[in-house]
Parts: structure tokens; sequence; C-alpha cells
């Protein structure tokens, strides 16, 4: 009822345009890079004292992934020029299984009921796993849609696999060097879908005492806050009539929607600084002259500690629901379509042994708290790190200011930087899984602090 024209028909048309400077202030920016550089000089490290492993021993690790600089580079870059979106990683898998069994290690792939997932193992001839311990070391290998890897983990790839050549190196040369097991595992779909929470749950931790990882960053970094995430999907269902006659016999699913929208927007004002709410509206109708029957609502919340994103998660849902309530639809919600991620629960001997190894290659990290808890992400190792403990150092692939999720930060992963970083991150898991397998004053340091930290959590079922 009523005569449509599409706009380039109209015989009436009549456009108004208006354009504004849409380019953010940098001041809040440039404020919190100040306080990093002031915090830079302000903060020092206080190490624990561990023996860890013997210096002849970690001489042989460097040896070792030093000899494997060429071939790490090469993986570096095929990833790079080659980047895969989660689940679809064939293509690294095959390099990076390729790369194991250039150094004759068998790899289990697929595994854990992902395609893209790799697990492989080396023990001791006296492992005993009621008395010896077992780290995992990590890699990651997905890309980002459209800007290929804006995150690096090509970089983080070869890092954890050229540690876990060198332990497995170092064990057949020299047996007694350390009583344990590494596992290595390579982790799918770190981006947004929550690859290691999948594979955890299939039993990719059992065993497992510890494990460790790094990150690419523009910053040496021994931690940094990470935010837990989970994500939510919202329809609401009404009914739909004629905007201009029957208005009355409608329900407009999409002023839930506008609702649920402004109702999370106020919401922020009494959450902690932290807090994080991103919400985008995929369905919202499909003519004006229709009362919208069904709308969409799509969010991602993210807070600094499991409880509090409990905390936000609730009142979340709340909002969402009252938003119905007021435009009378139904609504359903449904959280954790890819598994939740935890905050990152760090460890500081783990953290401290990571520091030394770093200085041994000629990078100081800096303490945690350096860069603003403001500046914070998501990564799925917080669920690794509620389970068992861990750590998760950032480790410089530029010292250009650029954000993470960039074409800018895409570019950088392939840098002779990123390179370097990636031999020396190697380097640094590699001493800190040895360090930790032979010391066990240090081991039990590890686990005491893990528990202190709130660790020990049931992740898979926490949010229930």
């Amino acid at each position: 009822m009523g005569t449509s024209h599409s706009p380039e028909e109209s015989p009436d048309r009549d456009r108004h345009h208006l354009t504004i400077n849409s380019e953010p202030s940098r001041a809040y920016l440039e404020q919190l890079e100040q306080d990093t550089e002031r915090r830079k000089n302000e903060l020092k490290h206080h190490l624990a004292s561990h023996d860890g492993a013997a210096d002849e021993l970690h001489e042989r690790l460097e040896s070792s992934i030093e000899g494997q600089t060429t071939a790490l580079g090469h993986v570096l870059h095929e990833l790079h020029e080659n980047p895969e979106t989660a689940f679809q990683e064939h293509r690294a898998v095959k390099l990076i299984v390729d790369h194991l069994a250039d150094h004759d290690i068998p790899a289990e792939n697929p595994a854990f009921g992902l395609d893209t997932a790799i697990r492989a193992e080396v023990t001791s001839e006296d492992f005993d796993p009621a008395c010896h311990r077992t780290i995992a070391i990590m890699s990651e290998y997905d890309a980002l849609p459209g800007i290929g890897h804006g995150c690096g983990h090509n970089v983080i790839a070869v890092t954890g696999l050229g540690a876990f050549v060198a332990l497995v190196e170092l064990i057949r040369g020299t047996p007694s060097a350390f009583s344990g097991r590494v596992v290595y595992l390579g982790t799918p779909a770190e981006e947004g879908e929550g690859g290691k929470e999948i594979m955890a749950r299939a039993g990719a931790l059992e065993g497992i005492d510890a494990a460790v990882m790094v990150h690419s960053y523009i910053a040496d970094l021994v931690d940094q806050v990470w935010l837990g995430r989970r994500q939510c999907t919202v329809h609401y269902r009404g009914a739909a009539a004629h905007a201009s006659s029957h208005p009355f016999m409608g329900r407009n699913a999409l002023d839930a929607a506008v609702l649920a929208y402004q109702g999370l927007g106020l919401l922020r004002q009494q959450t902690p600084p932290t807090d994080r709410i991103h919400a985008v509206l995929p369905e919202g109708g499909e003519r004006p002259n229709i009362i919208t029957e069904a709308a969409t609502l799509q969010l991602y919340v993210r807070s600094q500690r499991p409880a509090t994103l409990k905390a936000l998660s609730q009142r979340v849902t709340e909002v969402l629901q009252g938003a119905a309530l007021m435009a009378g639809v139904d609504v359903e919600i449904d959280w954790d379509s890819s598994p939740a991620t935890l905050p990152v629960l760090g460890n500081s001997p783990l953290s401290d042994r990571w520091v030394l190894a770093q200085r041994r290659r000629g990078r100081d990290p800096y303490p945690a708290g350096t860069v603003s808890e403001v500046l914070a992400a998501s990564t799925d190792f917080g669920n690794v790190s509620y389970r068992i403990p861990g750590i998760h150092p950032l480790i410089s692939i530029t010292d250009q200011d650029m954000g993470l999720h960039t074409r800018d930060f895409a570019a950088a992963a392939a840098t002779p930087q990123a390179e370097a970083a990636g031999v020396d991150g190697a380097y640094g898991l590699a001493a800190v899984a040895l360090d930790y397998l032979v010391d066990d004053a240090l081991a039990q340091h590890v686990l005491d602090d893990f528990h202190a930290g709130g660790g020990g959590i049931a992740v898979e079922s926490y949010f229930d």
C-alpha cells in the first residue's frame, strides 16, 4: 500500500550531506603514553632467587635454536604470506609438522577433535608421571580476516616450535638434562573462537602441570592485563504489522534491540573502568513501513577478573531482558556460542625466569604494570592459566607505536625484528620450561603462586 521507488527513481529526491571532523582526539592516548614512559623508569623487577638449570644446558638450548634460525624464518614468512583464519590453518599445520619431521619428531594431527590442532611430546628416559613434571609449550598460527597476521601469530608459531625442538635435541644429546616431559601444542583459532578451550575440554591439558607461550607486541613486557571475554547473541521476536495503518497491532523487535543498546550504554556508567561492552545490530528489519518482527543484537563483554566478568554478564542479561519487557517482545539470549575466555592469570616465579632468559638474549622486558591496564585485549590462554600455572609474556617485533589487529602490525610481523623475536622468544620459552623441570623449589613456588592468585577454578562450568 503506497508506491515504492528506489533512491535513483524518486521524483522528489532531496539530499542533505553533513561533513564533520571525525578524527578522535589523541589527548588521552598521549597521556597514557606519557604514563608508560614514566613507569618504564620507575618500576623495577624483584626477581626471586632460584637455581634453575645449569648454564651449560642453557648454552645448548641457545645453540639449538640458533641452528634453526633459517628454518624458523622460513616458517614465519610462509605463514605471513599465506594467512589462514580460525580452523582453516591447514598450510600452517603442514609447515609445523614438516619442521618437526625434519628433526625426527612425530606429531599428532588432527588432535583433540580439531583438524588444525597439533600435539607432540618428548620425555626423559626416566620419566614417571607420578613424580616428574610436564610442561606444555604452545604455538598459535591463525590469522585475522582481511588483514592477515595483524596479531603476529606467525611469530608466536615459531617461538613455540623452536623452543620444543631445542628441548628435544637437548634431551637426545644429554639424557640427564632433565627428568620430565615436554608437550608441544599447536593451538588453532585463538581469534574469537577459543581454540585452546575447545582443546582443553577434549583433554589437551590432562597430565600437564604448567604451560608457556609468548605473544608479539610493540614492547618487551613480562606481563600485561588481559581481559576475560564472553560473546552474546540476542534475538528479539515481536509481531509484524503495517507501520501506518495498523501499528497498534505490532510489537517492534527493533525497539527492544535499540533499548538494549542504549541500556548497555547507560550501564557503562556503573561498571569498573576496565570493563568493556561493545555491540552491533546485524538484523533490524527490512523496510520502514513494516513494524520489525525480528531483530538481533551481537555483543562482547570483557572484564579483568573471572568474578567481575560473571557479575557483568548478569547485569547485561538484566538489561537485555528489561528491553524485551519494555517493548513487549520475546527474547532469546545465547551466551558463549564460542567458548568464553578468562583473563590471564600470571605467575611471578615463571615470569622471573622469562626475564632472566630474555636478558641473556639482550632484551630486558619491562615489569608488569608498565603499560596501562586500560590498553587490554583478550586471549584464550586465559582459560589455560586458570587451569594450570602459565605465563603469556609479550615480545617486541617493532619499535614503532602501533596497535595490534592493524595492517601496520601485520607488516611488522614480517620484518627482521620479527625474525629476531621468533628466535629470542623460542629460547625464552625453552629456558623457562627447562628451569621448571629441573628446579623443584621453583616448581613449588610456581604452584603456590598459582593457588594464591585464584587458580584452579572449574573453567568449563564457571558461568553455568
